[in-house]
């Protein structure tokens, strides 16, 4: 969709916001990855300590947004690895996305909802709940030129404060410019991020359990083909948790090149799902996004941390996210 030049309206002046956390001096370098990166290119730690790391979204002034989920708000950083605070109180808001109208819209996870959470005072719910079942836990969307939303529902897990949560009822969900809600998909075992091909005919879902990126050719806004195994991921393994590729956040660059995400660390894909490299994070990344004033920055935030790399080809041009 096009970019929304009204967008920068909506940054509040934060500076004296702006989180006290130290930065840590580590450093990693990647290896050389044709039309990606070139070798010993630095990656860079822009802050560590979040609560809570997910959803980037690179704005048109070079800036990024992302969620600290666990903080319940919206952080920015600057190009200059100014970081500061967006906004508060955005219902554990998760993926993001903006529309044609310059709102700012989001998977929500503290009352489990998608829709409008920036301006103040806009609120607004597209929906809550599939045929009278609510949410469980909306993950990331991606918008479609139309206005559609696609979006992920990653559904429950145990963990210490809920041991024996409800059954998980994980799916793939298409929320038309007219409002209409239809469920895609419910075969995923754990849906996480999810991104539209550069064309906007493919769509492509992180399946955090699975070995594969999945994929789904687009007849029509909302109307899917048969899902595709596009690509093995090298972050496949045996932890904790059992098998998972810890498949998470999805980005495009303008050369339709897909990042993952991964146990791995950040995984290069060709169009055609051909493995072309990984640039290694110090931390297991859980979402990215491109930003920067040539867009040719790789924002990568995950376990409490935010990191920049410094790239060839820049992200999908036009489009935000």
């Amino acid at each position: 969709m096009p970019i929304n030049r009204g967008l920068c309206h909506l940054l509040p002046l934060v500076a004296s916001m702006a989180l006290a956390i130290p930065v840590l001096a580590e450093e990693v370098v990647t290896p050389p990855i044709p039309g990606v990166a070139g070798a010993n290119t630095k990656v860079e730690l822009i802050k560590d300590g979040f609560t809570g790391t997910e959803g980037p979204i690179g704005l048109t002034d070079g800036s990024l947004l992302f969620t600290e989920t666990q903080a319940n708000r919206i952080v920015r950083i600057t190009p200059d690895n100014k970081v500061a605070t967006f906004l508060e109180n955005s219902n554990g808001a998760n993926g993001l996305a903006f529309n044609s109208n310059g709102e700012l819209v989001a998977v929500q996870t503290l009352k489990p909802q998608v829709g409008i959470i920036y301006p103040i005072g806009k609120e607004t719910v597209f929906a809550d709940n599939y045929e009278g079942k609510p949410f469980q836990r909306p993950n990331d969307l991606v918008q479609d030129k139309e206005g559609g939303i696609y979006f992920t529902d990653s559904g429950t897990r145990p963990s210490k404060d809920n041991p024996n949560p409800p059954p998980s009822t994980p799916g793939v969900y298409y929320l038309s410019p007219a409002g209409k809600l239809s469920r895609l998909v419910n075969d995923i075992e754990r849906p996480n991020g999810i991104q539209l091909s550069k064309d906007q005919k493919v769509l492509y879902v992180a399946n955090t359990q699975g070995e594969s990126i999945l994929a789904y050719d687009l007849a029509s806004p909302g109307k899917l083909g048969a899902r595709k195994d596009f690509a093995k991921l090298k972050g496949w393994s045996n932890g904790e948790g059992g098998w998972s590729s810890g498949a998470d956040g999805l980005a495009l660059d303008d050369a339709g090149r897909l990042y993952v995400a991964s146990n791995a660390g950040v995984e290069v894909l060709s169009e055609k799902g051909d493995a072309l490299g990984v640039i290694p994070i110090p931390k297991k990344p859980q979402n990215l996004a491109f930003a920067g004033e040539d867009k040719k920055t790789l924002y990568v935030v995950g376990r409490g941390a935010a990191y920049k790399v410094d790239l060839l080809t820049p992200g999908i041009k036009g489009r935000l996210k």
